[in-house]
């Protein structure tokens, strides 16, 4: 029988800037300490289906996701290839070590058959590739794949930076993406994730960061925005909210209120994607089943 976890979501000490969050969503107050919600920015916004919510970080034991997307294993790839290339000496940095990489670190995971695994791996290498033959290798970021956290009035927020540079003495946050759909202007701007990243690192490092870039590695896109002061505080005005929500939800359930009450579902299209679809009977009927390699432009 599944059981739900709530005994330990208000057992954390408040986390700092610079710590990650706890295996606890909330912290209790101590004397004169404000109470703090420990989360990720993946963690606020699976909050737009309550229970998905409920059932990623709530349910215990969790239930058993569904087989492993194609368009994942993709990405992580290309992401590690990426990550590895700038923790190489200078020297090696080149278009051909990218590619090697991408070789060397292949995941059929997801992927209809070997001959479908083998033209995406293929084509991930060419654009690692073609990505790389714009950088340059001796323009050394400040942080690859790097951890950054910080704090607001009511939460303790983190998460994990693709990469970070220093430019003109300010830093600028870079988020890789490899899925079918160009990103724009306006997805870099409405990103909490990457508003929560720029905060963090200004934070962090003591330099302006206003700058967030998306950057579409199969169509080589860049999609960047310059934050002001009010968009950074309004994207964190909703995380602050959406918390609020979560932790209202979850005292209720913990006070003896039935889960589907309190964490309702959001079935919609969507779902289809959905790595709780399975165990949802709403999400099933709102959405068609996808083959694990449907994420795949052109598949």
């Amino acid at each position: 029988m599944t059981g739900i976890d709530t005994a330990g979501v208000a057992s954390q000490v408040p986390h700092l800037v610079g710590d990650g969050p706890g295996p606890g969503q909330q912290v209790l107050p101590l004397a004169g300490v404000r109470r703090l919600f420990a989360c990720t920015p993946s963690r606020l916004a699976s909050f737009d289906c309550p229970r998905r919510y409920r059932m990623t970080y709530l349910d215990r034991p969790t239930p058993a996701k569904g087989a492993p997307w194609a368009h994942n294993s993709l990405g992580a790839v290309v992401h590690l290839a990426l990550h590895r290339w700038w923790t190489t000496s200078r020297r090696a940095r080149t278009p051909t070590l990218a590619v090697s990489l991408v070789e060397r670190n292949w995941s059929p995971d997801g992927f209809r058959d070997a001959e479908q695994s083998g033209r995406w791996r293929q084509r991930a290498g060419q654009w690692v590739e073609s990505y790389t033959a714009t950088l340059d290798p001796s323009a050394e970021p400040v942080g690859v794949e790097r951890t950054v956290a910080t704090t607001t009035r009511l939460l303790a927020v983190s998460g994990r930076a693709d990469r970070i540079d220093e430019r003109d003495g300010e830093i600028v946050v870079v988020d890789y993406k490899t899925g079918r759909s160009v990103p724009t202007a306006d997805d870099a701007r409405s990103s909490l994730a990457l508003a929560v990243y720029a905060i963090a690192a200004g934070r962090m490092f003591r330099r302006p960061c206003r700058r967030v870039e998306l950057h579409h590695l199969p169509t080589g896109t860049v999609a960047a925005i310059d934050h002001s002061d009010e968009s950074l505080a309004r994207h964190v005005a909703r995380a602050e909210s959406t918390a609020a929500d979560i932790v209202a939800a979850t005292d209720t359930l913990a006070a003896g209120a039935a889960p589907d009450d309190v964490f309702p579902p959001a079935p919609g299209p969507s779902c289809s994607w959905c790595d709780v679809r399975r165990h949802c009977p709403e999400g099933r009927a709102a959405s068609q089943t996808r083959s694990p390699w449907s994420g795949l432009a052109g598949e």
